[in-house]
This record gives structure tokens, C-alpha cells and sequence, in this order.
């Protein structure tokens, strides 16, 4: 029976000489796999713009051969073949299936890198077709009863593949030439004349937007397919143009709107794997590194708690015999792997560097700047709100690719000009332009340097706070709260956005009112600011806590990791505040996460420690609330299960009528570890 080649794997590189594998089918089997093969050659389509000639040639080669295989079926001169026919029918099935892997490849991918490797990419073409002409010429046709005109096709094939050269289409190398000298040209700062970008675009088959969004995304795959170093350069250096192209020639659209893959909103709808999370910002980690306790951090958070004055290590409370950071390379390399194949994007903070591991060549940044320039321009004097939008968003888009456009997009002057998108008037008539200038800002953000720009910039923060609290749309306020959560990140604008009545109140309403995802942002947020004691009182005050136990059913994670922060942090009236929540809590340490459940209990036990006997009452009044905690220390986190013990004896000592603030925590873990979300 013969046996398609479809169950060969689709290969992204390139085929090697030595890819394929001699198949080992017998007489008529092995004709019958020739033809099937041949035949799937034969209703492919030449290769659009480039290297057709080449293609099509190889394509009729197929059509013929493939009536010589037909031949052999209907009229089999016997049941087996000589062994140097079956031999060369061997080699052939080889050499059309690298063929078809060859022609596949050509057509799935990218235009631009096919122009550059033309010349490789025509050689294999003149390899293959020598291969072929090479068994032609041994292959014993006199054996096999033909036809006349069947043997004459035969004949025909061997002659035209023997007459075949090495040789490059001369339209196709002038258009690799003119790209190269493009290029060129912006690494010497030089703007393209947009009649020869558009005559280049056009020649690749590239006359919208659709398609140039389409070959940037294959030029980025690609990236992901090379091993060699310099490629991937050369490859950024083509994005780069191209996104330039596509601006200039084809203005800005919004009409297939792209989801937004800031880092957060895209990972809230993705099972982020436990192992890659931080255990203190539960978020997905970007620089995992390893303290003297053998525990792994992202660098950012666990900095951020040395610096902070602990010693001890957050999750185990081990005393930490030094505060050196050891890279956990392999760690961040699954993550990255991870990441590459969720489409998620991964890049280390203040860093130029992508998950591909390609710093930005001169013309790449150089294209980056003259795109950012051009929009910023066309931006600050857009005639309508509808061109506005247009413009904004590819800012928005352009702006979480890579740490150096959101540089470009800064230092061009965009903030203050996005600023004036984010009025609620801007939002009551055209709400897409303010969700695009706040996610813009959102993405900008990200890069540690323009969190400073955005908090300096007048009106911006302003700007940002009244879209939280009276956006146009639910997706505006959520990503103004992760706007503000991006900013918390760093400790003193922490402070200074945690005194402001608005953002909390703010929150709070998105928190309560919103969408799951919304509600995600504003709580994470929460979070993060309630890494300042000062803070808390005021999140209190503002009712943190019952919201929170509003919401503790929907994301009991975040929930209970912020009524964990608040009790530690917030005194009596916070303890007081969180009486309610007891049963709710008790439920969470019988059915939550591993992740809820630790905070529970850590919650549970300030709770009782610093409420008295009435609280510890409460707890105590939940059904089967001892076979419970005894769950949690027998398969819960090494914390939770101290915290559960912890829990046991106040339970204990409070049902032998003795103080329950006798009872001290052998655990020194410290609350606050969980008080910090991962700055974006």
C-alpha cells in the first residue's frame, strides 16, 4: 500500500541534503507512493512574485513524471522490478519529497526573506533538478514496456533537466538590491522615497495593510526558525522597513483591531504553569534568580523585599546567609519556550532584549525612529478624531513590541498630545480613541525610563485617573488600572498614587462593578499599592475589605492575597473590618488553590491572634473547620502548612479557655512578601 508523504512533519527550515529517509515500499507500492507524491507536487501553485520560473519548471517536471508513473500502474511488466530500477525509484521518492518540503516552505513564508536568500534558495532549486537529471540518466527505461509517447516524455524531462542552470531571475536580484540599499539608506538616517518603497511592495505582492500586518508576522516567526545569528539580525532589520512601509504608504487602520498583548491582560486568560510563576507577585516570572536559600524569585520582586530591609527568605523564612542573585538561566529559558508558543510576549524589564534573544540592528532602530516620527507628526495634526484613532492605535500597537519603541514613542514627544485622548468628552464620542491612548500609555509604561516621563507629564496622571473612574468603556478602565499598577511599580510613585482619594476610590468601583478581567486589574492593582503601610489605612478606609469579600468568589486568589496584606498591615480597625470574611475564608482553606489557601491561612491567623476571643469564635463555628486545617498541613505550601498549625493551637487553646495571644507564630514568614505585585 503506498503511503502518502503527509505523514512527514511540516518543517519550518529550510530542507537539508540529508532530510528525507529512503522509503521501504516493494515493487508497485513503491510506484504507487511516486505517483501520489508527484501528483501533490503537481497541484501546487508556483511561488507568488519570486522565483516563479523556478517553481514552474519544477511543477511541470512533477506533471510529466507523473504520467510515467500512471504508465507503469495500468501496464506493470511484471510483479517485481530489477533492483537497480527499484533503486532509482528509491532516490526519486528522496528527491520529490525534499521537493515538495522545498516548494511548501518557499510558499508559507516570508516574502522579504525569501527575496534575501534568493540566490541560496535558487541553487537548491538547480541541486534538486541536477539530482533528478542524475537518475534520469542511469534510470534502465529500456526494461519497463512504455509507450512511445510515454518514453518520449520521459526523455523530455531528462533533457530539460539536464539543460538546467544555477542561475537567479535578473528582476528578482534588482528587487533583493533595492531592498538592501533601502536599508541601507535608514542606517545612514536617510527617510526612503515612498514611490520606491511602494514599487518594492508592490513587486512582493504587498499593496495593503492585511497583507504587510501579515508578512511582519511571518518575518517574526521566522526569527523563531533561525539558529544563526546574524539572520535574525537581518530579519529585524526587514521588520523594521516594513513597519516604516506600511505606515507611509498605507496610513494607519484600525479596522482589524489586533488583541492587545500588554504583558497581564494577555497572560489573564492563559493557565500560567505554577513553576513560572513568583511566589511573591504570583505573577509570571521575567527574570527567575535564585537566593542563598535555594528558592527562585523574579529579580524584580525579590529586590524589592531585600531592599525593603528583610533578611529572610519569603517563602520558607529561613534567614538568608547572603543576598546574592544567581541567574536561574534554565528556569527562563522554559519560560521563554513557554511563552513563544502561547503567542505571549517576553521581555526582561529594561531590556532591549526580546524572548528571540535579537538586539535591534542600526536599521532597525533607525526604521523604528522614522516610524514613531511620522505617526507622532501625523498624530499632532490629525483633522478628525476618526484619523486620531487610527494613528493611536498603531502607537498602541507599535508600542508593546520592543523596549526601544516604546523609547522612540516617548522621546518623540507622544505622551502630552495622548494625553489630550483621554477627556471624557474624547471618550463620550469616540471611546476607541481613548481606550487606544490609555493602552498606548499602558505599553509605554512598561519601559522604566517613561515611567518617570508619564508621572512629570502634565495632565497625564490626571488623565489617566479620570478615565479609571469615568472611562467610556470597561476595557479604558481596566487598562488605566494597570496603567497605575505599571507606575506603582516604582516605590516612591507607589506612595505618591496611594494618597490620592480618586485612585482608590476608583479602583474600588472597578473592582465591585466591573468585568472579570476588570475586576483582575483593578485588585492586582489593590495589591500592589498595599505594599505601603500608609496606603492601607486609606484602602480601609475606602472599603478594601468589603470589596474584596464581594469578589472572593470570583477571584478568590487575588481576593484573599489583598484581605491577607490588609490585616497585617492595617490595625485593628482592619481586623475588625474583616470579621465577616471569616466563614468566607474558611471556605477558601477547604476548596481554594494552593496559592488562596496559604493566604487564608496567614489571614486566619492575624486575624484570631489580634481579634480575641469572639473572633476566634467565628472560626471556630465553621463546620469541620479543624478537619480542615489539618488538610492543609498535611498537602498544603511549607508556609501554609506552618500557618495551619499555628491555627490549630489557637483553635485549641481557645476550646480550653486559654488566650489565644499566648500562642506564638513559629513561622517567620513575613505577610508583606505577598503585599508587592511584579512592576511591569
Amino acid at each position: 500500500m503506498a503511503v502518502s508523504p503527509r505523514v512527514f512533519p511540516p518543517r519550518k527550515r529550510w530542507p537539508s541534503t540529508g532530510s528525507s529517509v529512503s522509503p521501504k515500499f516493494a515493487d508497485l507500492n513503491l510506484v504507487k507512493s511516486l505517483l501520489s507524491l508527484s501528483q501533490e507536487i503537481s497541484a501546487l501553485k508556483p511561488i507568488q512574485c519570486l522565483l516563479i520560473q523556478k517553481s514552474l519548471s519544477t511543477i511541470n517536471k512533477s506533471k510529466l513524471l507523473a504520467i510515467v508513473f500512471e504508465e507503469l500502474l495500468r501496464n506493470p511488466v511484471s510483479t517485481s522490478f530489477s533492483p537497480s530500477i527499484l533503486l532509482c525509484f528509491e532516490e526519486m521518492y528522496i528527491v520529490f519529497q525534499r521537493i515538495k518540503t522545498l516548494m511548501e516552505d518557499c510558499c508559507s513564508g516570508s516574502k522579504m526573506w525569501l527575496l534575501m536568500r534568493i540566490q541560496p534558495l535558487a541553487n537548491s532549486f538547480h541541486e534538486l533538478t541536477l539530482e533528478l537529471s542524475t537518475l534520469l540518466d542511469i534510470f534502465p527505461v529500456n526494461e519497463l514496456d512504455l509507450s512511445q509517447d510515454v518514453e518520449e516524455l520521459f526523455v523530455l524531462v531528462r533533457k530539460h533537466c539536464f539543460q538546467s542552470k544555477p542561475s537567479v531571475d535578473p528582476r528578482d536580484d534588482s528587487l533583493r538590491r533595492d531592498v538592501l540599499a533601502l536599508l541601507h539608506q535608514i542606517k545612514k538616517e536617510i527617510v526612503p522615497h515612498h514611490l520606491k518603497l511602494k514599487q518594492i511592495l508592490d513587486n512582493l505582492g504587498l499593496r495593503d495593510q492585511s497583507s504587510c500586518r501579515e508578512e511582519i508576522e511571518c518575518l517574526q516567526d521566522e526569527i523563531q526558525n533561525q539558529i544563526d545569528e546574524k539572520s535574525k539580525l537581518d530579519i529585524a532589520s526587514l521588520i523594521g522597513l516594513l513597519r516604516y512601509a506600511k505606515c507611509v504608504l498605507f496610513g494607519s487602520s484600525t479596522t482589524q483591531l489586533e488583541p492587545d498583548h500588554r504583558r497581564r491582560n494577555s497572560l489573564s486568560e492563559i493557565a500560567v504553569p505554577a513553576d513560572f510563576r513568583c511566589p511573591i507577585s504570583l505573577e509570571l516570572m521575567r527574570d527567575p534568580v535564585v537566593v542563598a536559600s535555594g528558592q527562585t524569585y523574579d529579580r524584580e520582586s525579590i529586590n524589592q523585599w531585600i531592599e525593603s530591609g528583610h533578611n529572610t527568605c519569603p517563602k520558607t523564612g529561613q534567614t538568608l546567609a547572603h543576598t546574592n542573585l544567581i541567574p536561574n538561566r534554565a528556569l527562563r529559558n522554559l519560560i521563554a519556550m513557554w511563552c513563544r508558543q502561547q503567542r505571549v510576549p517576553f521581555e526582561t524589564v529594561g531590556s532591549n532584549e526580546k524572548v528571540s534573544g535579537v538586539k535591534a540592528t542600526k536599521a532597525a532602530f533607525e526604521a523604528t525612529k522614522m516610524t514613531v516620527y511620522f505617526l507622532v507628526n501625523k498624530l499632532s495634526v490629525s483633522p478628525s478624531m476618526e484619523a486620531a484613532n487610527a494613528v493611536t492605535y498603531e502607537l498602541r500597537a507599535l508600542a508593546k513590541t520592543d523596549s526601544d519603541s516604546r523609547a522612540c514613542i516617548a522621546e518623540a514627544g507622544a505622551i502630552p498630545i495622548l494625553v489630550r485622548c483621554l477627556g471624557s468628552g474624547v471618550g463620550s464620542e469616540h471611546p476607541n480613541l481613548q481606550v487606544n491612548a490609555v493602552t498606548t500609555i499602558l505599553n509605554l509604561s512598561i519601559l522604566e525610563a517613561n515611567k518617570t516621563r508619564i508621572m512629570e507629564t502634565d495632565g497625564a496622571l490626571n488623565g489617566v485617573i479620570d478615565v479609571l473612574r469615568f472611562g467610556a468603556t470597561w476595557e479604558a478602565k481596566g487598562n488605566a488600572a494597570a496603567t497605575i499598577f505599571s507606575l506603582s511599580g516604582v516605590h516612591t510613585y507607589r506612595k505618591r498614587l496611594g494618597r490620592k482619594t480618586r485612585v482608590i476610590k476608583g479602583l474600588m468601583d472597578l473592582a465591585k462593578d466591573g468585568p472579570t478581567n476588570s475586576k483582575r486589574d483593578a485588585l492586582v492593582t489593590i495589591l500592589n499599592l498595599a505594599g505601603d503601610r500608609e496606603t492601607v489605612g486609606r484602602l480601609v478606609e475606602g472599603g478594601v475589605i468589603e470589596t474584596v469579600i464581594g469578589v472572593i468568589n470570583v477571584l478568590p486568589e487575588e481576593a484573599v492575597t489583598i484581605l491577607e496584606a490588609v490585616v497585617k498591615r492595617g490595625g485593628l480597625v482592619a481586623i475588625a473590618e474583616a470579621y465577616n470574611s471569616i466563614k468566607k475564608l474558611g471556605v477558601i482553606l477547604r476548596e481554594g488553590s494552593d496559592t488562596a489557601r496559604e493566604s487564608a491561612a496567614a489571614s486566619l491567623v492575624t486575624i484570631c491572634r489580634k481579634g480575641g476571643l469572639e473572633v476566634v469564635a467565628e472560626l471556630a463555628a465553621v463546620p469541620s473547620i479543624e478537619r480542615i486545617i489539618w488538610e492543609v498541613m498535611g498537602t498544603g505550601t511549607m508556609r501554609a502548612r506552618r500557618k495551619a498549625a499555628v491555627l490549630l493551637r489557637i483553635l485549641r487553646r481557645w476550646s480550653a479557655g486559654l488566650d489565644t495571644n499566648d500562642v506564638v507564630d513559629s513561622s517567620v514568614m513575613s505577610v508583606g512578601a505577598l503585599t508587592t505585585m511584579l512592576p511591569a
